[in-house]
């Protein structure tokens, strides 16, 4: 953080490739249009470069550019009057891939994250990107609350209403669905 607030180009690189992805993928998930999702990760890259020098000492940089990226996607949705998209305009993510997986296990797990993508991108916005945040991107409760703007127990109380309404769409118990949901998003 002090050599990006220092203006050393040679800060940026790292920072990039250690969370270029994750925030991509995040956007992706809120606005579930790849060339959108593209287009505001750039932007969330760009301001990182016109603002570093401007931010305070303390800044922690995982929540700030999920801040950023959050509120590019707001401003991306108060814009266009979109809160979701319809399921004709939906990108699938990649499959789950790993070692040793059978055929019949790939398929069924591509058809599990189809199912938890469409459940998840059923949500209203604010309880997709709590669970975004704390059940994919593994912030704490009190992070993902600091980057959406909310106390810790508003966003504890999200994030439980946001599990309740995920497990409601995915047909199944409130006791294991999210956990499966977590499980399954962390190998994306």
């Amino acid at each position: 953080m002090a050599a990006l607030r220092r203006g050393d180009e040679a800060a940026f690189p790292p920072v990039y490739e250690a969370y270029s992805s994750r925030v991509f993928t995040f956007i992706l998930r809120m606005v579930n249009r790849r060339a959108v999702a593209e287009e505001l990760a750039q932007e969330v890259w760009m301001r990182l470069a016109v603002r570093a020098q401007s931010l305070r000492p303390d800044t922690r940089l995982e929540p700030w550019l999920f801040t950023v990226a959050r509120n590019l996607c707001v401003s991306y949705w108060r814009t266009r009057g979109v809160e979701g998209m319809q399921d004709g305009a939906r990108e699938t993510l990649d499959a789950i891939r790993g070692p040793n997986i059978t055929p019949d296990r790939v398929a069924e797990s591509r058809e599990l994250r189809r199912q938890i993508e469409r459940a998840l991108a059923g949500l209203p916005r604010p309880y997709r990107e709590a669970l975004l945040l704390v059940g994919v991107e593994g912030m704490t409760p009190a992070t993902a609350a600091a980057v959406c703007g909310l106390s810790p127990e508003a966003m504890r109380k999200r994030l439980e209403r946001a599990r309740d309404m995920l497990a409601e769409r995915m047909d199944g118990s409130r006791s294991n669905q999210p956990t499966v949901v977590v499980e399954v998003a962390r190998q994306s």
